[in-house]
């Protein structure tokens, strides 16, 4: 998934000739904290609410604030990975995507990256959830899968953590089947440590509610 595929077009771009108070305006009903500049189609920039309330003049245009503008952005062909660590880097809520010229393309924000990335970890999918605890030196994949196939199972999704100073792995598995204890025995037999594991329902009433809580997050 590249982030041309996750830009919104929901959020509108500022212009150099609108005013602090129309900024701030726009800020309120999309709910961000900072919005993009462009100019004749070439990304400018991102301003922020702060630099609009320092100025004590929101009817000012914003041509006028002669401010040196945060200018995070991505081009369009970069993976969503990449996305997420910029977003944190400069620790925004909206990212602009830019082509190679640098001309503006729209935005990134947090809930879409959310939406996207939902479907690409198979979250709306029938199944259950595994996490097991791995030594780093023993991790392999093709063998965890290769133990979900052993009952006609299939690997839909996973993700790995890894803690600092640790010589342990965190591997979460989706699965497409419910009931998956069989999977369990064998992982066990195996000498895997099973952390948690999660059934369909348990797992989606889970999801559920930690995606609410997100959304009330972003939404205040």
């Amino acid at each position: 998934m590249i982030a041309s595929e996750l830009i919104s077009y929901d959020i509108p771009p500022l212009k150099l000739s609108d005013t602090g108070l129309k900024a701030l305006d726009w800020m309120e009903e999309f709910k961000v904290t900072e919005l993009p500049i462009v100019d004749d189609g070439q990304y400018l920039g991102l301003i922020g609410e702060a630099d609009i309330l320092d100025r004590n003049d929101i009817d000012e245009s914003i041509n006028a604030y002669n401010l040196t503008f945060s200018t995070p952005s991505i081009k369009s062909n970069k993976h969503l990975f990449e996305v997420i660590s910029l977003i944190v880097q400069h620790d925004v809520n909206i990212l602009p995507v830019v082509d190679l010229d640098d001309q503006y393309l729209g935005v990134i924000t947090i809930k879409n990256i959310l939406h996207h990335f939902s479907k690409a970890i198979s979250v709306s999918s029938p199944g259950s959830i595994v996490t097991l605890e791995v030594n780093l030196r023993d991790y392999s994949l093709s063998e965890i899968a290769r133990m979900v196939e052993s009952d006609e199972a299939k690997v839909l999704a996973s993700f790995i953590t890894s803690h600092v100073d640790s010589t342990k792995l965190e591997v979460t598995l989706k699965v497409n089947k419910t009931d998956i204890s069989r999977i369990l025995h064998t992982f066990e037999r195996f000498n895997y440590t099973v952390l948690a594991s999660y059934n369909e329902s348990e797992y989606q009433k889970d999801m559920q509610t930690k995606y609410d809580e997100f959304i009330r997050f972003l939404n205040p």
